[in-house]
């Protein structure tokens, strides 16, 4: 059954529509899509191969990796799953010396990026002002990043770092969200380095958090997307969930500092099944399922409002080699490959 039905003259207008088409498509598929986090701290997980698959299978289209496993990178080959590749914090060092920067790029980028889409490299993940390898930070991306121009993918691949909600104060009213006074030396140049090479900042998002620490102020259905109504009124901007309220403290502490322009991507936000009295295989299911629409509904936030919010779900599986308690129930599969809340991801 054919489709379009054009004459031989109109057939170069209809080819660049196509085309065009299939571009907003994929930039659309892109930007509002929902990927999952992969980490591998437990010895009864699937193998790379049959993870690649059940992402597919899944329709997840993003996936986030903690290191450059080589087998996770040659399961990745062909199958159109964008990737966050993070260096870990024990290379941060390492890559402050451009060669050994050029190297790893080189090994862990260079060598697969005609068959893996890399989306983002993440030069370290939740480095704290006062951590040791904060001041490596800067310079690795800066060197990995001129190693990926080098080879003439910084179009392409955006270097970026993740950090926590903790270098962030006064988030209550969002509007009131700036850097702390100790984090805004650290956070600043990066933020600049930012804006100057259209890469966004990473944040971990986890209202589950946010909650315990404050169950006298903060309520189960404000931070679980159930809320009947507005919670929190800040001038102009309403509120009916703490993921977008967390959200947008970090667009206001951007604002102060220079970068309004500047986007975000949740690299991380989740809700545990276990070890908490909040922590239900109910209220985990809840959160994934509403974090999932909201996002995919492309509503943006109160302060960003239309702008797909590009969120990485924590995490893929279960992993039982991590500390003892709610670390360890994080999955939105178990190891079996189950799924624990039947969710639809696309």
């Amino acid at each position: 059954m054919a489709f379009f039905s054009y004459s031989a003259s109109e057939k170069p207008f209809r080819v660049t529509m196509l085309l065009l088409l299939g571009l907003l498509m994929s930039y659309i598929g892109a930007s509002g899509a929902i990927g999952v986090c992969y980490g591998r701290n437990g010895n009864n997980l699937p193998s790379q191969a049959d993870v690649v698959s059940l992402y597919k299978a899944n329709n997840i289209g993003q996936m986030r990796i903690y290191d450059p496993d080589q087998a996770t990178l040659q399961a990745l080959k062909g199958s159109n799953i964008q990737l966050i590749l993070d260096v870990p914090k024990d290379k941060l060092q390492d890559l402050t010396d451009s060669a050994k920067a050029g190297d790893w790029v080189q090994t862990n980028v260079l060598a697969y990026s005609a068959d893996v889409k890399f989306r983002y490299i993440a030069v370290g993940n939740e480095i704290h002002p006062a951590d040791a390898e904060a001041k490596y930070v800067l310079p690795a991306m800066q060197n990995v990043h001129n190693a990926i121009a080098a080879a003439n993918l910084q179009g392409q691949i955006k270097v970026s770092t993740s950090i926590d909600t903790t270098l962030v104060v006064n988030s209550s009213p969002p509007s009131a969200g700036t850097f702390s006074t100790e984090a805004s030396s650290y956070i600043t140049p990066i933020i600049q380095f930012l804006a100057q090479n259209g890469a966004p900042l990473l944040v971990k998002v986890y209202p589950y958090f946010a909650y315990i620490g404050n169950t006298a102020q903060i309520s189960l259905p404000y931070a679980l997307f159930t809320a009947p109504g507005v919670v929190v009124t800040d001038n102009q901007y309403q509120y009916k969930n703490l993921f977008d309220a967390i959200t947008d403290a970090h667009y206001a502490a951007l604002e102060k500092a220079g970068a309004p322009n500047l986007e975000i991507v949740i690299s991380e936000s989740g809700w545990p099944s276990e070890g908490n009295p909040a922590a239900t295989m109910e209220n985990a299911g809840t959160y994934y399922r509403n974090l999932i629409g909201h996002v995919n509904g492309n509503t943006g936030t109160p302060r960003k409002p239309g702008k797909a919010i590009e969120t990485y779900l924590f995490a893929l599986f279960d992993e039982h080699q991590k500390t003892a308690g709610t670390e360890q129930h994080f999955g939105v599969f178990s190891p079996s490959k189950a799924q624990k809340h039947q969710l639809t991801f696309a």
